[in-house]
């Protein structure tokens, strides 16, 4: 199994970093098969804005641009998905939210040119959220994050791209303030 771990935080020695490094470490501890890459969208300066070719390449009349295509091949190589992130205003970072815009196109990750139905093309990706807050979990419930993680909206993501929605896992409480 080769596990695909996406990062997103400025910090290198915040927990989100330390999330996603525990997590490799534990899929590699599981079998000495498994690999992990951690792609760490800041230090690797992915650009999240939706640029004119973007909107060529969703509307097929366009190509996909090269650095979206190096994006999808490492997903094409990945048994799992795992995106580790804090949590940003009830959301997920804008560069995170930003890659998956421009990563998860028409044509490669679903197909929407075909009728009414739209044809999920990642059904076999299994997809795991892991969302950090420097909240405890009685403040995470209470300003609505949880809810707003687990809101129907949120979910369709990843819906559109699979049979079932992700699994979210939140960690509320993550300490010095500092996710």
């Amino acid at each position: 199994m080769h596990a695909l771990i996406v990062v997103s935080h400025p910090l290198q020695h915040s927990l989100t970093h330390g999330s996603a490094a525990a997590i490799a470490q534990g899929i590699a501890a599981a079998d000495p098969a498994h690999s992990v890459e951690i792609a760490d969208l800041t230090q690797e300066g992915f650009d999240p804005t939706f640029s004119a070719a973007d909107m060529a390449a969703f509307q097929q009349t366009g190509a996909v641009p090269p650095d979206v295509l190096a994006e999808q091949a490492r997903i094409d190589r990945a048994d799992a998905l795992v995106l580790v992130f804090p949590v940003y205003w009830w959301s997920m970072p804008g560069l995170l939210k930003g890659w998956i815009d421009r990563v998860f196109t028409n044509g490669w990750a679903y197909d929407d040119t075909s009728g009414e139905r739209v044809v999920k093309k990642l059904t076999h990706l299994p997809v795991h959220l892991v969302a950090l807050g420097a909240v405890n979990q009685q403040t995470f419930v209470k300003r609505g994050y949880a809810d707003a993680f687990n809101h129907p909206d949120r979910a369709r993501y990843f819906r559109l791209l699979r049979r079932a929605a992700a699994e979210l896992r939140s960690a509320a409480d993550a300490g010095d303030g500092q996710p």
